[in-house]
């Protein structure tokens, strides 16, 4: 985490103990307490870090964009099936960490299956479905842009990767006998999803910070 290396996350224990990790290529680290743990940032100091006093940590979650509310509870997942009855099927994006996902095309036989392997308060993002013109998407693919390209390939696995204009061409060979495809803009303000919504705990409680 400290490296920007994979998945991000906050680590807490409700109100009384929190550890931030900065996502700026910098050794930073948040840590904070209901108590005030001045044996702890004397031994910090005696170990040649440095560790000085805020008041909130940069990483909090209420500083950031609003968070997700909708849960993917038992009436989601009614609507869901609901949807996908017509015959339809959506593109689901699970990311179960920050900066890691996993993908399924949804359709009314797999949902069971699919929501049965759901990491524990994973962010549940719905698109439109891929499309089975693969080159067309390729050929849309924008300039000076980057782009999330998911496809499915020919063993029916569900892949994505980060690309922009200069990679274009390996792409093609990588996705070469895809069965569909589609992309995705990572700019927050272009990214329109169908939905929302992160899995409460058992209890149906939704605490997932998204």
């Amino acid at each position: 985490m400290l490296r920007d290396q994979g998945a991000w996350c906050r680590l807490e224990q409700r109100d009384t103990f929190t550890v931030h990790v900065g996502w700026d290529q910098y050794v930073y680290v948040y840590v904070g307490s209901d108590q005030p743990c001045e044996a702890a940032v004397a031994r910090t100091h005696e170990l040649g870090l440095f560790a000085e006093p805020i008041t909130v940590s940069p990483y909090a979650a209420d500083l950031e964009e609003p968070e997700v509310t909708q849960a993917a509870d038992g009436e989601f997942w009614e609507r869901a099936r609901a949807e996908l009855a017509a015959p339809q099927t959506l593109l689901v994006e699970e990311s179960y960490l920050r900066n890691a996902t996993r993908w399924h095309r949804l359709t009314a036989n797999n949902l069971d299956t699919v929501r049965a392997a759901l990491g524990p308060r994973a962010l549940l993002t719905g698109w439109p479905d891929l499309t089975s013109d693969v080159d067309a998407v390729l050929a849309a693919l924008p300039e000076d842009e980057y782009v999330d390209f998911v496809w499915e390939s020919a063993d029916g696995t569900i892949r994505h990767v980060t690309v922009d204009e200069t990679h274009q061409q390996q792409l093609a060979t990588v996705v070469a006998g895809a069965r569909a495809a589609c992309s995705l803009p990572l700019v927050l303000d272009e990214r329109h999803p169908l939905f929302q919504a992160a899995l409460p705990d058992s209890d149906g409680v939704l605490r997932a910070r998204w």
